[in-house]
């Protein structure tokens, strides 16, 4: 399935924007829920609400959802950061809390 069937899947989220924070509660990276990045607001406010936070296990979930994505994120590190640190997070296991405000 791509990206944008297995979004449709995932429950619909309200809120502005996701705050992640890492294990030290340092702000690191916020997503809008906005054109261009709802699509990553989803799937990380998905993934914290069925993991607790982005944890490894949930990177790799993650991954599995941005589905072609990925690959394209891979070859091309920059161009999707939203997925470049969901891979960043599956190498290091440092994981990321998140909060839809």
């Amino acid at each position: 399935m791509n990206f944008a069937d297995t979004l449709k899947t995932l429950p619909e989220v309200t809120g502005d924007k996701i705050v992640l924070t890492d294990a030290t509660g340092v702000e690191v990276a916020t997503i809008a829920n906005a054109p261009g990045t709802a699509g990553s607001f989803q799937v990380y406010a998905h993934l914290a609400r069925q993991y607790g936070a982005i944890d490894a296990e949930a990177a790799a979930e993650g991954l599995a959802i941005f589905a072609e994505h990925t690959e394209d994120a891979s070859l091309q590190p920059g161009r999707h950061p939203n997925i470049d640190r969901l891979i960043a997070i599956l190498a290091t296991g440092a994981p990321l809390s998140a909060r839809v405000i």
